[in-house]
């Protein structure tokens, strides 16, 4: 009888041990889900205009009709997932703008990544169209890799990767796959 009890007692405890140790199954993949860093934004806002301004004079001013915040990442950024305009004033207040599909800004670096649909306006007549295109803020130059198509009152050039200044006054690109480039000697 003594073992008949051992073994029953036994038999109890395996079941019940097994059964826990399959039902933890599930739940240990949901405590590492809680280590897993969570991409959710700080915040999000609709309809956004911000106004960027030094010594009082408005240097920029963003439009978008959705902006992510994801400042609570180790490497922050800012997202417009629904496009976004920025219209930029220089030192004479000649406005500027750029449109596209997509931007982000990266906090950190001060770089903005603009995509889809990209055209910058310029306050001369310059018009640059790209489906991607860099905007480093901190040395006001403008980068792609991509092909670009750029239409002044000077030039007209189709090509692939593109480095330029804020004014234009300098410009490198890769190989011309069309157009025209006027060069003073």
């Amino acid at each position: 009888m003594q073992y008949l009890f051992k073994y029953i007692s036994f038999s109890i405890v395996a079941v019940v041990s097994a059964t826990m140790l399959f039902s933890c199954g599930s739940d240990f993949k949901e405590v590492q889900k809680i280590n897993v860093t969570s991409l959710a934004p700080a915040g999000i806002a609709e309809d956004v205009k911000l106004v960027y301004t030094d010594s009082a004079k408005v240097k920029a001013i963003l439009t978008s009709p959705l902006n992510k915040d994801f400042s609570n990442q180790p490497f922050r950024y800012s997202e417009f997932p629904e496009g976004v305009k920025v219209e930029f004033f220089d030192e004479n207040n000649n406005k500027s703008v750029v449109t596209a599909d997509y931007g982000i800004l990266y906090t950190q670096t001060n770089l903005v990544d603009l995509q889809g649909n990209v055209v910058l306006n310029t306050h001369d007549g310059n018009v640059l169209k790209t489906q991607q295109l860099f905007w480093d803020q901190g040395d006001e130059w403008i980068f792609t890799e991509k092909k670009f198509t750029f239409n002044g009152p000077e030039q007209q050039m189709n090509a692939f990767r593109l480095d330029v200044n804020r004014d234009f006054s300098i410009i490198s690109t890769g190989p011309l796959t069309d157009g025209e480039v006027n060069i003073d000697q």
